[in-house]
């Protein structure tokens, strides 16, 4: 019988599934130093027996066994990398909700701020919208239980429920004389991984905040018809493609969204441990765009699918990548259901961008370098980490073996001081020049 698992690009905060089949494990003839092998292995699994049972019977507090395990378990995985892990059945359905990109809730985005919640902007046509919530609004109750104490994770669990169930918040707003109390009926969400506007009249912006739901690509597809019906083909200058900040997401829709751009050639090539599981994923015929110049948007936080993009387009000097070096990524994570316990995730792969680089621990460098500026009220505050700055890291599958570290992930909310932004629209339309755009197109990497 076929057990079904799912291929993950778990990025900086962010992951990415694609779903394949894996046969049951064969059965070997092993050779005497195997079996001999094969029993110290089995004398350390008596070894955690022998601890196990100690710790339960011994310890001052009588131990949850669940928690011992579980704990033994991720300790485990832990040791391998950075990105394999133990899903509880909590996680594992949390994951599945992200992966579906869609869920019961109010349609808020949000953050943590001095131990309340603080409303980011609540998304259009939501119920939060509705109910008259704002950006810049601190959440402190959720049906009367105060939110201090909660972390962000758990307030969002309880904003999350079943379609068509009742909420009642209660916020602070600034200016206001008294909290506000509002009643917000649960609705399905759609998560918007895709957006997109037009920049002064002859630019297209499409901002992929996310790879992680299963409609990446058809919300690029919407955002790219909705520019052309604004702009003219013939005063259309290009698009600019913001990666900034984006930690990864589906494999496939990575794949589909590069494919959208290309008219053929490989995309992106998965490899494991051993060489026969070697995937090749290549573009079909047709580009959205029709050719109109590209120029993709990467920095720090740029991370696993979005750097499969960013490679892909880059390789096939497709589009110009402008801005930081990206995160480092370049693993693969497969996620197998462990029945009613949960998953393992486990990392099966490094992928390869069309060319042939690893961009594990290295990251993809720009074809033009722009690092943006720092308010003063944050510098020495933002930290520049990368793959390569993680403990027990899988090492770059290079063979000059230099690991690069990574590089700022601040985005300025005003458009107008976004350094990097603003390069890119003035290359778009010829008021600046730049040897790297626009880029000499080839047919594949050689």
């Amino acid at each position: 019988m076929m057990r079904k698992t799912a291929l993950f690009l778990l990025g900086a905060t962010a992951g990415a599934v694609l779903a394949v089949a894996a046969v049951q494990p064969r059965i070997f003839v092993g050779t005497a130093a195997q079996a001999a092998a094969n029993s110290d292995t089995y004398r350390q699994l008596n070894l955690f027996g022998d601890i196990f049972e100690h710790v339960r019977a011994q310890y001052v507090e009588k131990p949850d066994d669940a928690k011992l395990v579980e704990s033994a378990i991720n300790g485990m995985l832990a040791s391998l990398d950075p990105h394999s892990a133990f899903l509880d059945a909590k996680n594992f359905r949390d994951m599945q909700t992200q992966t579906r990109g869609e869920f019961g809730g109010l349609g808020i985005e949000v953050t943590m701020e001095n131990g309340v919640v603080k409303v980011v902007a609540p998304m259009d046509g939501t119920p939060a919208a509705k109910a008259g919530v704002q950006s810049g609004d601190l959440i402190t109750h959720l049906d009367d239980e105060q939110v201090k104490g909660l972390t962000l994770e758990q307030a969002v669990d309880k904003m999350r429920g079943p379609v068509n169930t009742p909420i009642r918040l209660r916020i602070q707003r600034k200016g206001a004389e008294k909290p506000i109390e509002l009643r917000i009926v649960r609705e399905v969400i759609s998560i918007r991984n895709a957006r997109a506007r037009v920049e002064g009249g002859d630019v297209g912006y499409i901002r992929i905040t996310s790879f992680q739901g299963e409609r990446t690509l058809d919300q690029l597809k919407a955002g790219i018809n909705d520019i052309n019906k604004e702009i003219p083909a013939d005063k259309l200058k290009g698009y600019v493609i913001d990666l900034r900040n984006n930690g990864g997401g589906l494999l496939d829709q990575a794949i589909a969204v590069a494919d959208a751009f290309l008219e053929r050639g490989e995309i992106v090539s998965t490899r494991g441990r051993n060489p026969d599981d070697t995937q090749r994923h290549n573009a079909r015929p047709g580009d959205l765009t029709n050719g109109k110049p590209l120029i993709v948007l990467i920095n720090g936080g740029s991370a696993s699918a979005s750097e499969i993009v960013a490679g892909a387009l880059q390789d096939h000097k497709r589009a110009t990548i402008l801005g930081s070096r990206s995160f480092g990524k370049g693993s693969v994570q497969t996620v197998i259901p462990i029945g009613q316990f949960g998953a393992l995730k486990l990392t099966t792969a490094r992928y390869f961008t069309p060319a042939g680089r690893s961009i594990q621990a290295k990251g993809i460098t720009p074809d033009i370098e722009l690092v943006q500026d720092l308010p003063d009220d944050l510098k020495g505050k933002v930290e520049t980490r990368g793959e390569a700055s993680l403990r027990g890291h899988l090492k770059t599958a290079e063979e000059d073996n230099k690991e690069e570290s990574g590089s700022p992930a601040y985005v300025p909310p005003d458009a107008k001081d976004d350094k990097q932004l603003q390069l890119a629209l003035d290359l778009l339309r010829g008021v600046q020049k730049n040897s790297a755009f626009p880029p000499n197109p080839k047919s594949m990497p050689n």
